[in-house]
């Protein structure tokens, strides 16, 4: 049964998402029933197959019965199997979210709606067990489509940000697409796993740096790697409230999860480390966008925009962590990139909680309910320990092990760069905090308005999430450490 349990993970959503149209077509009130339901079985399954993989080690997965290299493998190791539970969870959590403010946000365009979530989660977990460039490629599309629909489905400035997001995830799928298809002609094989054995014997090939420098760039705009981010700050800002979480708490870090299993899985630690300076690149890209992020996270004043730029900031967090070619950070920014899920969730459900039961979406605007929700606040509070990564959060214990990394590598304009960025993320959360605490006329409305259970059960989650993962971090860091990192590192 442990065997099954990848392709039961990418069925559940999939099934269902191909079903809700009928089931529901009478009967749209269904749809939101059903889709938490295969959510809530998608927690459970991922949790056996965690277990399965600590337990009896990774599972390769053929489908068909085709072997490998000709057959399609997926690879459900330590680091697929991990990243598949904060995904299913993230995703419950953002459909409980979504109960009551999607009908607002989409009108008639409910079930629309959840197959379309449906459909993303699935794409999702085929880009992380994926095993091979191709198949990485389709579902990373699927997952594009989806996203688009979901951004622009309310219409209005929503529909512009989609036509933008679709237009570069466009571009970015061409050239992936193309580097793969260079990859493909230097080594006659689209299998990971037979890639990376031929790989070291085809170094001098121009194909090989050519494909890889497509594949880096496509990737990148998925990721929103600055200076391809250009996409998602419009996109999380103007999606409905009950799309923005999903959004930032997944689509970014499962694409950069795609862009590790390439450099260091098929790639190989030592090629990338002594032959092809990737490393070297892609560090200083992501140095760069760990204080640019936060830089134009300090000057916005939309409090979605804000949090956007705060998530490409952590997405080069991330990076610096993975770029440094030793354990330590490696296992560092795995353990941060889990952190940074749960904690643009958090964001996001706080957001979207200010819009949807108050109308606030400035910074300004925070001002005028101040300290009469004591709820949002003391879960803002939670969130900024995390992002500026204080103790006892993950954030802390995340940048902590990152900066180790970089110390190990002798890297001090990583270590620069994470303290930059984390005295500018400071610098964006006291801009919240002074408008909260400032002195304002309150709003009469605010006292009578109770935001509903939903939004309170996902940011709550949430919230006490990002202290838990910093509390259990050692034993979360040296599992990573033991079960998901590369096999050349």
């Amino acid at each position: 049964m442990n065997y099954h349990l990848p392709a039961i993970l990418f069925l559940l959503p999939l099934f269902a998402a191909i079903a809700m149209p009928v089931v529901c077509l009478k009967h749209r009130e269904w749809s939101r029933p059903i889709s938490l339901a295969v959510l809530s079985a998608m927690v459970v399954v991922s949790v056996l197959n965690l277990n399965g993989v600590i337990q009896y080690g990774e599972v390769r997965y053929a489908f068909s019965g085709w072997a490998p290299p000709l057959g399609i493998e997926w690879v459900a190791d330590g680091l697929a199997s991990v990243v598949l539970v904060a995904l299913s969870v993230l995703g419950l959590l953002a459909l409980v979210f979504a109960g009551p403010t999607a009908p607002r946000d989409l009108g008639g365009r409910v079930v629309h709606f959840y197959v379309l979530i449906l459909l993303l989660i699935a794409a999702l977990t085929g880009i992380a067990f994926a095993g091979d460039l191709f198949n990485l490629f389709v579902f990373l599309e699927v997952a594009a489509i989806a996203s688009y629909g979901l951004v622009g489905v309310a219409g209005g400035k929503a529909l512009f940000a989609a036509f933008r997001y679709l237009l570069l995830g466009t571009l970015g799928a061409s050239l992936y697409l193309l580097g793969v298809s260079y990859f493909y002609a230097a080594s006659g094989t689209l299998n990971m796993a037979d890639m990376a054995e031929q790989l070291p014997h085809l170094l001098t090939s121009k194909a090989v740096v050519g494909g890889l420098l497509f594949m880096f760039i496509g990737l990148g705009i998925k990721m929103a790697l600055v200076p391809f981010h250009v996409w998602l700050p419009d996109a999380y800002t103007h999606a409905p409230e009950s799309i923005s979480p999903i959004l930032a708490a997944l689509v970014t870090k499962v694409a950069l999860l795609g862009w590790i299993r390439i450099i260091y899985w098929v790639l190989g630690a030592q090629v990338i480390i002594y032959d092809i300076p990737v490393l070297l690149l892609v560090g200083v890209l992501g140095t760069l966008a760990a204080v640019i992020g936060a830089v134009l996270a300090l000057m916005a004043r939309n409090i979605k925009t804000m949090f956007a730029y705060g998530g490409i900031s952590h997405i080069g967090i991330i990076l610096i962590g993975v770029t440094q070619g030793n354990k330590t950070g490696f296992a560092g920014g795995v353990f941060y990139l889990l952190n940074d899920a749960v904690m643009q969730g958090a964001l996001f459900f706080l957001a979207g909680a200010l819009v949807f039961q108050y109308g606030v979406r400035t910074v300004q605007d925070l001002a005028q309910i101040g300290k009469q929700v004591p709820w949002l606040t003391g879960a803002l509070i939670v969130i900024a320990l995390g992002m500026v990564g204080l103790p006892p959060t993950g954030g802390f214990f995340g940048k902590w092990y990152i900066i180790l990394g970089a110390l190990e590598a002798h890297n001090y304009v990583a270590v620069a760069a994470v303290l930059l960025s984390t005295l500018l993320t400071l610098a964006y959360f006291v801009k919240l905090f002074e408008a909260i605490f400032r002195q304002r006329p309150p709003r009469s409305d605010v006292l009578q308005s109770e935001l509903p259970l939903s939004c309170k059960l996902s940011l709550g989650v949430t919230t006490a999430s990002i202290v838990l993962l910093g509390l259990f971090s050692d034993p979360i860091v040296q599992w990573i450490l033991n079960q998901a990192l590369p096999p050349t590192l």
